[in-house]
């Protein structure tokens, strides 16, 4: 069966490229553009593309982590001489100072007169190699790119390190507009593989969206049937996109990477993931792991943390890993790659097997959360001013309730619905409704004549459900349909 190989989605972000490349030709003026994303999410990627489909003369350049200035200022004049912009190789010199005022001096004075596209990949080990390289930068915008016609692409996978480039207190603020790329939509996911509704959703939770991993998924094949297969290749992408992040970014096994191993393992709270990550001394200090997980959540951006929505403030918070494939990975991936590697590929995918439905249950939420969102802002929720959606839990976790629609969040004014998702292979049934009718009234805000019920299930809705009792019931095919309002 053919797997993904073309290009798939990102209309928007071409969109938005093209419309700053028609700036660039309207004005006769440079546009700077900074776009960040954490790796394997198709940065490069998409640049390509638009490079390739814009048909004006461009210099692709990529840094090499660990490489000293005089090096990576070598390679950038060795792209320069082998680019469209430049009609003779000839007239770039050879430099051998790794002086960025003198190379970022060359490149203005090579650039065309006609719109052009320079892009400076992995622009954050630029900066980790040099200093200087910031305000080098900052001072040949100012002095010499920005009078010129040319569309300026800075990327980069270090998501803290690209949020400060344009920072208020750093050199290039004010000079670049931002972008981050996020993963490829559950629509996007489901359109590439030829997947629907519940399909679709399982393929996007299996691969974060990441097109490193669509790239290799056979299409129409649904998840279970591409990790049995997959099972058998210890060197699949499946494995290796998040072996790759986990490595990038936590490179030893320090105490940041036990906390986040610990979450990926299931751990929710602050309690339980201080003792799974803690040592024979015992749990990890509180004064320790606050900071850890606000880096990690802020400035790291690889977990995500959710509270309690209602109309009074909640506690505890819950930590989940924000991307669904490294998610995965630390929960069970792992496991099934070190099978691989023994030669056990069918142990591998029993832990799998065994392990999927109870994390595909828990993965899904955060999506049909978003999904319902989306159906809000598009008004096609029953209750047209809700703006968020969030769940609910009281200390005790008795109960833990899905879905909360309100007005606003942290603290909501008003609750317009509550529900629950059941995401397993039997119906919704009157059993679980009546559980859901039980614990409804349990959310600060809860009002009983406004205030209305909201179920998503993966098989469906039973019979002896009274539909008038449920003001939105959603499918698969529903929470998928979202993302193609």
């Amino acid at each position: 069966m053919p797997s993904v190989s073309e290009f798939i989605g990102r209309a928007n972000e071409l969109a938005l490229l093209g419309k700053r490349l028609e700036r660039v030709r309207t004005s006769g003026s440079g546009v700077a553009l900074a776009i960040r994303g954490r790796r394997q999410v198709g940065k490069s990627r998409l640049v390509q593309e638009f490079c390739d489909r814009a048909q004006v003369p461009y210099l692709y350049f990529t840094a090499t982590k660990g490489a000293s200035p005089i090096e990576a200022a070598a390679a950038l004049l060795d792209e320069l001489r082998d680019s469209t912009l430049v009609r003779d190789r000839e007239l770039v010199p050879q430099l051998g100072t790794g002086s960025w005022p003198d190379v970022f001096r060359v490149l203005a004075g090579l650039l065309p007169d006609q719109p052009s596209v320079v892009v400076l990949d992995e622009l954050p080990w630029l900066a980790e190699q040099d200093s200087v390289f910031d305000g080098a930068l900052q001072t040949a915008w100012d002095r010499l790119l920005s009078s010129r016609p040319v569309l300026l692409l800075l990327l980069g996978s270090d998501l803290h390190m690209m949020e400060r480039l344009t920072a208020y207190d750093r050199p290039f603020y004010g000079r670049a507009d931002n972008l981050v790329l996020g993963p490829l939509n559950p629509a996007e996911t489901g359109a590439a593989l030829g997947l629907t509704g519940a399909e679709a959703l399982d393929a996007h939770l299996v691969s974060g969206g990441l097109p490193g991993i669509l790239r290799v998924w056979p299409h129409g094949t649904p998840a279970l049937k591409f990790l049995r297969a997959e099972c058998a290749d210890p060197a699949s992408p499946v494995f290796g996109v998040p072996e790759t992040t986990l490595m990038a970014e936590f490179p030893s096994p320090n105490t940041a990477r036990r906390v986040l191993e610990a979450i990926g393992a299931g751990d929710r709270t602050h309690a339980n993931i201080a003792s799974t990550a803690g040592s024979r001394e015992g749990s990890l200090p509180s004064g320790t792991l606050s900071p850890l997980l606000r880096r990690l959540a802020e400035e790291k951006h690889v977990l995500a943390v959710d509270a309690p929505l209602s109309t009074r403030p909640g506690k505890p918070s819950l930590y989940r890993v924000s991307d669904s494939n490294l998610r995965l990975y630390l929960a069970v991936l792992r496991t099934a790659q070190e099978q691989a590697q023994r030669g056990r590929p069918q142990v591998g995918f029993g832990a799998i097997q065994r392990q999927w439905p109870s994390w595909r249950g828990r993965a899904v939420e955060p999506l049909v959360r978003e999904a319902l969102e989306l159906a809000a802002s598009a008004g096609q929720l029953p209750w047209p001013d809700t703006e968020v959606v969030g769940g609910w839990w009281n200390r005790q976790f008795n109960p833990e309730l899905d879905l909360v629609g309100a007005d606003r969040a942290p603290v909501a004014g008003r609750i317009d619905f509550v529900g629950s998702i059941k995401w397993l292979e039997s119906e919704f049934d009157s059993h679980d409704l009546a559980d859901l009718q039980r614990a409804a009234p349990q959310v600060p805000g809860f009002d009983p004549t406004r205030t209305g019920l909201a179920v998503v299930s993966l098989s469906g809705i039973s019979p002896d459900v009274p539909r008038d009792g449920v003001g939105l019931m959603w499918s698969g095919d529903d929470v998928l349909a979202a993302w193609s309002v």
